[in-house]
């Protein structure tokens, strides 16, 4: 069995990490090259930084964040958030990222992922889908989870991996900062449509949420961000709880 990841996703606006609740209330948790170098050296296995507002300024100001931190962290970077063609694709990949998160550029057009991966290969793309609960199904949302699409989850899932994206990162509108836990429903339903990676993201609360989305929903990682922010776990206690549930980790430190 492949070795299972913890991720730590941080929020940036105007060049600080936040955190809301549903995409909303934010609030300022620190600089983001210092939490990343924490994280990291606490066992984290990957990093990603998230854009949240996606103006061409924050890009700039994200970009030039990921090349000061590419510069010190030894565990994978993703990048997400107002990336829209494949020139933005490269110039996060210059910066020092080694993946790259495609949301709603990739709802509007739908080729920039098979662009990115033709040109950079599959593993530099993923497909970032956030997902609500909308009485009999789950509907894609755009623009950090504000515009309503027709689109299914599932559906799309499947669609955005035969289009050549890499991984999956599917966050819980629905649970996104509830700290009750991921949505295991959403995440199993995803994770068996798909023969790439799963990232279950919206919702983590405790140590046992966290080995549920991986053990019960199948997915290949788990991304957390408010619960370690606010010390609420530490990294290490997530991955005693995943190894102990027998799920393959790479140590903490």
């Amino acid at each position: 069995m492949l070795t299972r990841r913890l991720i730590v996703c941080l929020d940036v606006k105007g060049g600080r990490v936040v955190k809301g609740v549903q995409f909303v209330g934010l609030r300022d948790v620190g600089d983001p090259v210092e939490l990343a170098m924490r994280y990291e050296a606490e066992g984290a296995d990957e990093i990603v930084f998230l854009d949240i507002t996606a103006s061409s300024e924050e890009r700039a100001t994200l970009l030039d964040l990921a090349r000061r931190t590419a510069e010190r962290l030894f565990i994978p970077l993703t990048i997400g958030g107002g990336i829209r063609t494949v020139d933005d694709i490269a110039a996060a990949l210059r910066a020092g990222a080694d993946k790259v998160g495609l949301n709603s550029a990739a709802v509007r057009r739908p080729a920039v992922l098979t662009e990115g991966a033709e040109r950079f290969g599959a593993q530099c793309v993923v497909a970032s889908i956030d997902a609500k609960w909308d009485g009999d199904r789950y509907r894609v949302y755009t623009h950090g989870g504000r515009t309503p699409t027709e689109l299914e989850a599932v559906a799309w899932a499947r669609e955005c991996a035969a289009r050549g994206a890499g991984e999956i990162l599917l966050t819980s509108i629905d649970r996104d900062g509830s700290r009750d836990g991921y949505d295991v429903r959403l995440t199993d339903l995803v994770a068996s449509a798909v023969q790439v990676p799963v990232i279950a993201s919206g919702g983590a609360g405790s140590a046992a949420h966290v080995r549920d989305a991986i053990a019960v929903g199948h997915a290949d990682a788990a991304l957390v961000a408010g619960i370690l922010h606010d010390s609420l776990a530490t990294v290490a206690e997530l991955k005693r709880a995943m190894r102990d549930a027998g799920l393959p980790v790479r140590e903490a430190a």
